[in-house]
C-alpha cells in the first residue's frame, strides 16, 4: 500500500530519472534453474497446454515457446486453429502460432478485426500488440477511433509498440481515466511500452485503487519499469489470497526480471490454480535466458 506520503518522494526520484523506455536494457538479471527445476516447468508447461481450460492452455504455450519449444506448440496449435470457431479463441491460438515462428498466420487477426462482428475485435488487438503485428496499421488506426476504450487501448497497443506517439498518448490520457477498468489495462500496457515518465500517474493509481487487484496492475507496470516499491509490492503480491493477482505477478515477475522471486516462483509450480502454475513456471523458464527477439519480430522471445 502506498501513503501520500511516499507518493510524494516518488514523484521527486522519478522527475530525475532518464526517460528510458522498458525495453532499453543492457544485459538482463538472469537466474540459473537446475536441470531438475527446469524439467518441472516443462512438465507445468505441457501440461497445462494439453489441458481443458483455453486460456491457461493458451498461456502455456506462450511459455514453452519462451522455454525455446515453439515446434512442440507449433505442432499441437495447428490442428486446433483448423477446427476453433470462435474468434477470440482463434486469435489467442494464431498469436502463439505466430509467436512460435509461423508468421504466416499473422493476418488472420487482422481478418478478425476487419470482421463486421465486433466478437473478436479487442482479441485480436491485443493478440496483435503481444506479437507486434499490425499489417499497415490501417485497421488499427480506425479501431484506435472506436468508442469502445479497452479496444482504443488494446489498437493502440499494437500501434505504440511499433513507435507511434499519438496512440502513447492516447494510453497515457487513459492512464488517468476514472474508471479504474479502464486506467488498469493502460497501466497493464505501459509496464511494457512505457518509460519512467509513466511511474507519477502509476503511483497515483496505485494509491487511488478501490481493490486488490486495481492496485496490482499499477504495481507491477511499476516493477516492470524500475521502480524498486513496485518491485517489491511485486513480490507480495506473488503470496495474494486471489488467484488472479498471483497470476499476473507470476507474469509481471518475467517482465520486471525480478530475479528475487525463485523461490516464491518455485513454490508456485505446486499452486492449487492451474494459470497460476503456468505463469510461474513460463517466469522461471524466462528469467533462466536472456531476451532476444523472436522470429516474427515481437519482443518476447528469449536466449540461453
Amino acid at each position: 500500500m502506498y501513503s501520500k506520503q511516499v507518493l510524494s518522494i516518488a514523484i521527486l526520484v522519478a522527475l530525475g530519472l532518464p526517460q528510458t523506455t522498458s525495453a532499453e536494457k543492457t544485459k538482463a538479471p538472469q537466474i540459473t534453474l537446475s536441470a531438475e527445476l527446469q524439467k518441472q516447468c516443462l512438465k507445468v508447461l505441457r501440461g497445462g497446454m494439453q489441458g481443458e481450460e483455453f486460456w491457461p492452455a493458451i498461456h502455456a504455450a506462450e511459455g514453452l515457446t519462451l522455454a525455446g519449444r515453439g515446434d512442440e506448440v507449433r505442432k499441437f496449435l495447428e490442428p486446433k486453429l483448423a477446427t476453433e470457431k470462435d474468434d477470440q479463441r482463434r486469435c489467442g491460438i494464431v498469436r502463439e502460432l505466430v509467436r512460435a515462428g509461423d508468421c504466416e498466420k499473422g493476418p488472420i487477426m487482422l481478418d478478425i478485426l476487419a470482421k463486421e462482428d465486433p466478437h473478436g475485435h479487442i482479441h485480436a488487438c491485443e493478440s496483435s500488440y503481444k506479437v507486434g503485428q499490425v499489417g499497415d496499421g490501417k485497421l488499427m488506426r480506425q479501431a484506435a477511433q472506436r468508442d469502445n476504450l479497452t479496444l482504443q487501448l488494446m489498437a493502440s497497443a499494437a500501434l505504440g509498440r511499433n513507435g507511434d506517439e499519438a496512440s502513447m498518448k492516447r494510453i497515457r490520457q487513459l492512464l488517468r481515466h476514472k474508471d479504474a477498468t479502464i486506467s488498469r489495462v493502460a497501466a497493464w500496457i505501459l509496464g511494457r511500452i512505457g518509460n519512467k515518465s509513466d511511474i507519477i500517474q502509476l503511483y497515483r493509481n496505485t494509491v487511488a485503487a478501490p481493490d486488490e487487484l486495481t492496485r496490482c496492475y499499477n504495481e507491477h507496470a511499476l516493477a516492470a519499469l524500475g521502480d524498486k516499491a513496485g518491485q517489491k509490492a511485486l513480490l507480495r503480491n506473488l503470496k495474494s489470497k486471489d488467484a488472479a493477482v498471483r497470476t499476473y505477478a507470476a507474469t509481471f515477475a518475467g517482465d520486471a526480471r525480478t530475479v528475487a522471486a525463485k523461490e516464491l516462483l518455485v513454490e508456485l509450480l505446486e499452486d492449487e490454480n492451474v494459470d497460476v502454475r503456468v505463469r510461474a513456471a513460463q517466469t522461471l523458464m524466462v528469467l533462466h535466458k536472456q531476451p532476444l527477439k523472436h522470429a516474427c519480430g515481437g519482443e518476447n522471445g528469449y536466449i540461453d
